[in-house]
């Protein structure tokens, strides 16, 4: 195969890159999707970006994410209102549990790194 076989771009139809775009649902991995169809990971985002960019603007209402059946959504407190970091670490029957506060996060990080070395 020569390197100009090598070097020239392949060409997709309109109804191939929507379908695979189509695929890009919120929770599935867009290098899962380009691998099942051959294609290159960062080509398929920019073809997933211009998609969302031709797109009209979303309503604050027309935001919410779809719900399984049978699947209760509840409420997550924000990281914001969060006024401490907890921590549950379980080995055998034995269970631990640290809290720490937000504003020594970094303290918090390198002890975690350290335990999990």
């Amino acid at each position: 195969m020569a390197i100009s076989d090598w070097i020239r771009s392949r060409r997709h139809s309109a109804a191939f890159k929507a379908s695979v775009v189509a695929a890009c649902k919120p929770g599935v991995s867009i290098a899962s999707v380009a691998l099942a169809n051959g294609l290159n990971a960062n080509l398929l985002r920019r073809w997933v970006v211009e998609a969302e960019s031709a797109r009209p603007a979303l309503t604050p209402a027309s935001r919410t994410m779809p719900v399984a059946p049978g699947f209760m959504p509840l409420p997550v407190e924000s990281a914001a209102a969060a006024q401490e970091i907890r921590i549950e670490i379980q080995r055998g029957g034995c269970a631990v549990v640290v809290s720490w506060p937000v504003s020594a996060a970094a303290e918090c990080s390198a002890w975690l790194r350290e335990l999990l070395r």
